[in-house]
């Protein structure tokens, strides 16, 4: 009998810890099918820093780093120069990237770093319970923000794709999201055109995630996947902020 669907050879059998309603789970897959496609398994090297997909190193099926908290960027940086032939990518959330990794990630880009990040966009502290993280929407209820986030003293909610797509060493920026089948399908193409402009030389590359977190949110799996629609996709609007194989981005 013919096998039509499978896991990727780049996945281990390690039951993931995630809670129910996750999607880090999808992603994880995603990331994997984008490796296998490439033929890429044995030359691809994942980083993951602290955070809700600290145990990454437990699922990819590739040679896997743990980085210091906010850290990812600058390890797969030296990875990268020293090892140039390989496929390297990060894998990071919000409160990770945005927060205390803000600048790793930032000049990592502005200096063209020919490494691919995924930037996993729950708009609050997973692992840590609940924070308010630099990506929650004005008025998001969260452990730190009872009454929820006032902009005010608080600020905005940084929108990552569209600040690194201004930067020249920024070569693909897009962001997409894990609610439906056609947006998995979606995601999936575009952390595969990202790692193909990797092995192109093209430069850095991000891939932007919208993902849920019904623990931390309050909410069942079902709620959470309408409330990326509802609440987060209105402020994080999907789409590609540049590709420079296709001029300037369609934002």
């Amino acid at each position: 009998m013919a096998i039509v669907f499978q896991k990727p050879a780049s996945l281990t059998d390690a039951p993931l810890h995630y809670c129910p309603g996750c999607t880090h789970g999808i992603i994880h897959r995603l990331v994997a099918e984008a490796i296998d496609g490439l033929d890429a398994q044995g030359s691809t090297v994942g980083v993951a820093p602290v955070g809700c997909a600290v145990f990454a190193y437990n699922y990819f099926n590739t040679d896997m780093i743990e980085a210091p908290h906010g850290r990812a960027p600058a390890v797969a940086t030296g990875v990268k120069r020293v090892c140039p032939q390989n496929l390297v990518f990060t894998y990071q959330g919000d409160g990770d990237l945005a927060a205390i990794g803000t600048a790793e990630t930032v000049h990592a880009a502005s200096r063209g770093e020919n490494i691919t990040i995924i930037f996993v966009n729950n708009a609050i502290y997973g692992m840590t319970g609940g924070q308010m993280a630099p990506t929650s929407l004005p008025g998001q209820v969260t452990q730190t923000s009872p009454y929820g986030r006032d902009v005010k003293t608080a600020g905005h909610p940084i929108r990552v794709c569209e600040m690194l797509a201004t930067l020249s060493g920024t070569a693909y920026a897009e962001r997409v999201a894990v609610d439906s089948v056609p947006n998995i399908r979606k995601a999936g193409k575009a952390i595969r055109k990202a790692f193909e402009l990797q092995k192109q030389g093209a430069g850095f590359t991000i891939v932007e995630v919208l993902s849920t977190c019904p623990t931390n949110w309050g909410l069942n799996p079902v709620e959470s996947l309408e409330w990326v629609r509802t609440d987060m996709m209105p402020y994080y609007p999907l789409g590609v902020y540049k590709d420079i194989t296709a001029g300037e981005g369609t934002k």
